[in-house]
């Protein structure tokens, strides 16, 4: 039993980066929870998505992942919507920076938010427009088959296209699920509820052709090496189910969660307040020049 145990958590493909990058983060939220008061529900959810991700990314399940389309497809699933979905809906952010100690914040992160560069990086990967356009870029471009083969052929593409869905899902969803208003909320409470069923339509439509294909869309698996041995349409056709259907539910339940926040909002003021606040500013820098 232990045996197998092992067999199913030694990961498939070794990853420095990744195993620094998780325990880093572990570590930071375990030092900042010492510190805040969070919640029981939060720490709860936040673990949850952390061990999702540790067994999506770094166990034998990776295995599956290279050697069938459906399995590849619900490693996406879970890497692009639900562990991001999961991890933000619990708010780390907060946790996370007071796990770094006071010295660190005040002498590298506090300049370093400070700096160009950052400014550059956060305007343009936290813009709304370009977010939601990452987040269905990096769906539908990894289900071209010449991409899809390129990243089963070269363990660095493999490597890029699992760290563009999660850090896109990431960036995403922070945008979806900020509990504050607008501003200093990058994205307008309103859109936050919509985005995810404008985003959700193509990937429908790209699950729906994968689904009704006749014909195999993705040989490279067959030049891989199937884990299984059921019909290769039938695993297509259930790796489009999953794009289409599982996928669809996950993002409705991210816009539910936003339409909560939205909802919190509205019954505190703070949308209304904020907007007076933003038509003054707007009068203050007009009226001299009029």
């Amino acid at each position: 039993m232990i045996a197998i145990l092992l067999k199913w958590l030694v990961p498939w493909e070794f990853s420095w980066t990744f195993l620094i990058t998780f325990v880093l983060a572990c570590v930071l939220y375990l030092r900042g929870s010492r510190r805040l008061r969070v919640g029981t529900g939060r720490q709860v959810t936040f673990w949850c998505g952390m061990a999702m991700m540790y067994l999506t990314l770094h166990t034998y399940l990776d295995f599956y992942a290279e050697h069938e389309f459906f399995m590849h497809r619900l490693q996406q699933l879970l890497l692009h919507h639900i562990v991001p979905l999961v991890i933000v809906a619990s708010c780390p952010g907060s946790v996370l920076r007071a796990g770094l100690p006071l010295s660190w914040r005040a002498r590298w992160l506090r300049p370093a938010q400070r700096s160009l560069v950052w400014r550059v990086i956060s305007g343009v990967l936290f813009n709304p427009v370009v977010a939601t356009l990452l987040f269905v870029v990096f769906i539908l471009i990894w289900l071209v088959p010449w991409f899809q083969t390129l990243a089963m052929l070269d363990w660095r593409v493999y490597r890029f296209m699992n760290w563009s869905m999660i850090v896109s899902g990431f960036v995403y969803w922070w945008l979806v699920l900020d509990h504050r208003s607008h501003p200093p909320g990058r994205m307008v409470a309103g859109m936050r509820v919509l985005s995810p069923g404008i985003t959700m339509s193509p990937q429908i439509l790209a699950g729906a052709i994968i689904t009704f294909s006749r014909h195999d869309l993705y040989p490279i698996f067959e030049v891989c090496g199937r884990a299984f041995s059921f019909n290769v349409l039938t695993g297509q056709m259930i790796g489009g189910l999953i794009i289409w259907v599982p996928a669809a539910m996950v993002e409705s339940i991210g816009a539910l969660m936003a339409m909560q926040h939205w909802l919190r909002l509205s019954r505190s003021g703070r949308i209304r307040r904020d907007s007076r606040l933003r038509r003054g500013v707007e009068t203050d820098v007009v009226s001299p020049l009029s």
